[in-house]
């Protein structure tokens, strides 16, 4: 699946779990993530609960509810392999042009996910497949 092109092709609302060392979850709403190439991910994220419980545990899930009748989308399972906080690496991936804090007041990282596995948001737990 080309999720570069589905993500520039399809709107929807997005969630991004996180656990804590200890498997206390966290979800939090987030944009839809960024794709650097067919197995590269990275989402900015403030220093809020979800970056800091990527602190003590690199695993992630995305999940992506499209927006069209029923209930169609994707859900990514992530590890994170690396973050920045360059504000010019963080400004040049940046969909809105303004966040209202470009005075620098708050914290934003760049945090960068491999794509482990790819499913579809109902049913199976295979990787999805090209569809013929």
């Amino acid at each position: 699946m080309d999720l570069k092109k589905y993500f520039e092709d399809n709107k929807g609302t997005g969630i991004l779990g996180t656990a804590d060392a200890d498997g206390n979850i966290n979800l939090a709403v987030y944009a839809r993530p960024h794709m650097i190439d067919d197995t590269t991910a990275a989402f900015i994220m403030s220093d809020r609960l979800s970056h800091r419980n990527l602190g003590s545990n690199g695993k992630a899930a995305y999940l992506f509810i499209e927006e069209s009748p029923g209930y169609r989308g994707i859900r990514l399972y992530l590890t994170k392999v690396k973050e920045t906080s360059d504000p010019e690496e963080i400004k040049s991936m940046r969909r809105r042009k303004t966040y209202g804090d470009e005075d620098g007041e708050k914290a934003r990282f760049l945090v960068y996910f491999s794509i482990d596995k790819t499913i579809p948001l109902l049913g199976g737990t295979d990787e999805m497949r090209e569809e013929p």
